[in-house]
């Protein structure tokens, strides 16, 4: 039998990691110099670890005084920033000095900061400053990661969230409007590695179901010109569907129907239905009673298309078992599931042919489609 960390019998395993464990043992594999190396790159590693979070918040400090942007037109000085976002130079130079080690910025040969590729890059990704800011909901549920795990009554991030418990009309219009604008703001890198995996040139009539204002249907759109599309979701949040896909030239394309998957009749007729990060919002029972509605929704032959970040499998992903393990743990509702979770939900309600091609970036989504039997 092996380790199942490093193909070493299990005997071999558990001596080596007691070994590695003794304090004694770091201290001299850190100068040995056939270990010196590992030992280092573990150290490192785990230092990365410990201090993620103090990395999370200075990204938040500069998304929330807009130094990324306020450094678009060129480089400025820490008094400049200073200045400009109310806080003391000593402190400006601590957060563009600790932006610059995750270079996220850098210094030019004044002294001054400018810009660096990554910084450059994070602000080229839509959504993802809106992301950054709405974490203060999730690092405030992570502040107690035992109480988390435990089941608190509430937490922060289910109250960003109402939508996933089935709400309907008493949901307040402002909170309908962030949940939509941050929906479809991050729809947009979904939308590009779901239509790298899959393509819908053959199919004649797609519908979306739980797809907030159309972000993705308007991608998918543009991808398959002749596809006909539906799009169902709550009453508040495909209200400005509608000028989305006008200004698309898509309105005659496109048919909104407002409803609940959870209370409503699917409509019918499409060939194909797509749920883009939809199951991982819910729990089993929600996710079997959906998958079991969109096969008979479904004509022989029809195709699902799922779309999500997935984890829980047998090889640990860090954007899905750690980030959205933990975000839909805080959501109190839903899990990421693996890919073979989700399959096998998926053969509980008929569906055959089953496939998960390789992700492009994990950290976005995994695709899965399968079919209704001819």
């Amino acid at each position: 039998m092996s380790d199942a960390s490093g193909d070493l019998p299990r005997w071999r395993g558990g001596w080596l990691n007691r070994l590695v464990a003794r304090p004694g043992f770091q201290s001299w594999a850190s100068r040995f110099p056939l270990t010196r190396g590992q030992a280092h790159r573990d150290g490192a590693a785990l230092f990365d670890i410990v201090q993620g979070f103090v990395q999370s918040q200075v990204l938040m400090a500069l998304v929330e005084l807009d130094i990324l942007r306020r450094l678009r037109g060129g480089p400025q000085s820490v008094e400049g920033l200073g200045r400009a976002t109310n806080i003391p130079p000593d402190r400006m130079r601590v957060l563009l000095q600790a932006a610059a080690a995750l270079q996220l910025l850098k210094r030019d040969r004044t002294g001054r900061y400018v810009l660096a590729r990554r910084g450059a890059a994070l602000m080229g990704v839509p959504g993802l400053e809106a992301m950054i800011r709405h974490h203060r909901a999730f690092y405030a549920d992570l502040a107690d990661p035992v109480e988390l795990l435990r089941g608190p009554e509430r937490t922060e991030l289910s109250e960003f969230w109402p939508y996933v418990f089935g709400a309907r009309g008493d949901i307040d219009p402002a909170v309908a409007e962030t949940y939509s604008d941050l929906m479809a703001q991050s729809q947009k890198l979904v939308a590009e590695d779901t239509l790298r995996a899959v393509s819908f040139r053959q199919t004649r009539h797609l519908l979306d179901i739980g797809g907030g204002t159309g972000a993705f249907l308007e991608a998918v759109g543009r991808a398959a010109p002749s596809l006909q599309m539906t799009l169902f979701d709550l009453p508040q949040v495909v209200l400005p569907a509608q000028t989305r896909f006008a200004a698309a030239g898509m309105a005659a394309r496109v048919t909104i129907r407002p409803g609940s998957f959870r209370d409503d009749p699917l409509p019918e007729g499409a060939d194909a239905i797509s749920l883009i990060r939809v199951l991982y919002d819910h729990a089993d029972d929600t996710v079997a009673a959906l998958l079991r509605a969109v096969f008979d929704a479904l004509p022989a032959g029809g195709r699902l298309v799922v779309s999500e970040p997935m984890g829980g499998g047998a090889s640990p992903d860090v954007a899905g078992d750690v980030y959205f393990a933990f975000y839909t743990m805080a959501m109190q509702t839903g899990r990421a599931r693996s890919a073979a979770e989700i399959s096998a939900l998926c053969r509980a309600a008929g569906f055959t042919n089953i496939k998960c091609p390789r992700p492009a970036r994990s950290f976005v989504t995994r695709v899965l489609t399968a079919q209704k039997p001819g």
